[in-house]
This record gives structure tokens, C-alpha cells and sequence, in this order.
């Protein structure tokens, strides 16, 4: 049996935060191994705990949750981050997904799909509540906007850096896939389609799979 998931909640609303705490407690493979009620708090408790993922309010008192993730990507290098919250705006969803954040899912997520969610954030899967794709999609295409015309890469593009194959690979990354999901699509070994995402990475200049994601999907069609 593998490691149960090792979490960290930060939330600033005590009888939220300790209802989530027991709600995660029922699944066998998470374990809570620290919470926090602010960004300061959370900083400290991310660099003495190490966890596997942080579960991130955004409006926390002081500094946002926003405002702190690279503070916790630093306390916490190979801690994922998936933002748990209230707010729908699509420029949260869009600051938070260019700050570091793994995903971002709602606060009315109901308890498996929220457990399926930290999951697959583990895995390394871009994770974002149905209800903001489509805005996530408009806030990005609206920021791109005077990047390079529709029909291919120009020279000094960095997609065209890329080969073929990693602009393939690229695309379904923007679709959510999974590693095991692309290599299963293109018929492929998963460690291939892991190399080829870290070119992708190195290439674009981006340091996760969601931030990739990000940037194809803010570029609109191409």
C-alpha cells in the first residue's frame, strides 16, 4: 500500500476548517497532518511539516492566499497546492493558477469529488472546478490578446521551440490529462510522455503542468 497523502489545511474559518479536517478523515489514503489560519501560520507549519499538498483559502485575514503562495512554494518546495474557495472570480482563478497553485476548486465541491481532487493534484493533474474552466478560458484569452495570430508559432515564439510531438503532448496537458491518460492516447510509455513534459516545461520556461495549461489555453485557438 502506498503512503497516505499528507495535507495541510489553511483556512481561516475555525468551524469550516475542523468540518473539513473531519470529512478528510474518513478517507483512508489522507491523512491531515496540520492546519493553519492564516498565510503566516500556514508558511511556518508548510516548512516544519513538508506535506504533500496544501489545501489554500484564498481570503484569509492579512495576506491572501494569492499573496502567499510563493512564500509556501518556498517553505515547502515539493508541496502542490490546491486552492479550496469561495471566490468565483475569474482573475483569482487566473492569479492563482500563474502564482504556482496546482488547481482551484470551489468550496461547494461535495466530499468524494473534493477527495478525488486532492488525488489527482497529487498526481501531477491540473484540477479546476467545471463551473471556472469557462472562465478561466475568457480571462486568459482576454490577457492574450496581440500574442502571435491564429495558424502557427512565430519565430521568436516559444511554441515554436517545441517539437511536433510536445506540441501534441502540450494540448492534452491544456485538456487536464494525465500522464498515464496521454501515453494510453498516443500509445506511448508514461516515462516517455514524462520526459517530454519536462522539455516542455524547460522550453516554455514554466515550472509546472498547470502553468502549461495556462499558457496554451491563454493563447486561445492556434
Amino acid at each position: 500500500m502506498s503512503d497516505p497523502i499528507r495535507l495541510l489545511v489553511v483556512d481561516d474559518h475555525t468551524l469550516f476548517r475542523r468540518g473539513l479536517v473531519a470529512l478528510l478523515a474518513t478517507e483512508r489514503d489522507l491523512v491531515v497532518a496540520g492546519e493553519a489560519a492564516d498565510a503566516g501560520e500556514a508558511t511556518r507549519r508548510a516548512r516544519e511539516l513538508q506535506p504533500d499538498v496544501i489545501l489554500l483559502d484564498n481570503h484569509l485575514p492579512g495576506v491572501t492566499g494569492i499573496a502567499a503562495l510563493a512564500g509556501l512554494k518556498e517553505a515547502a518546495p515539493g508541496a502542490k497546492v490546491l486552492m479550496l474557495t469561495v471566490s468565483e472570480d475569474e482573475t483569482d482563478l487566473a492569479s492563482a493558477l500563474r502564482a504556482g497553485a496546482q488547481g482551484y476548486v470551489l468550496k461547494t465541491i461535495d466530499g468524494d469529488m473534493l477527495a478525488q481532487a486532492i488525488r489527482g493534484t497529487m498526481r501531477g493533474e491540473s484540477v479546476v472546478s467545471p463551473e471556472m474552466t469557462g472562465k478561466l478560458v475568457q480571462a486568459l484569452r482576454a490577457s492574450a490578446r496581440g500574442d502571435a495570430p491564429a495558424g502557427g508559432a512565430a519565430p521568436d515564439d516559444p511554441l515554436a521551440r517545441l517539437s511536433p510531438r510536445e506540441r501534441e503532448i502540450l494540448g492534452h496537458i491544456a485538456r487536464g490529462a494525465s500522464n498515464k491518460a496521454i501515453a494510453r492516447e498516443l500509445d506511448i510509455a508514461e516515462t516517455t510522455v514524462k520526459i517530454h513534459v519536462q522539455h516542455i516545461l524547460r522550453k516554455l520556461g514554466l515550472s509546472s503542468r498547470v502553468q502549461a495549461a495556462v499558457y496554451l489555453t491563454g493563447r486561445g485557438p492556434g
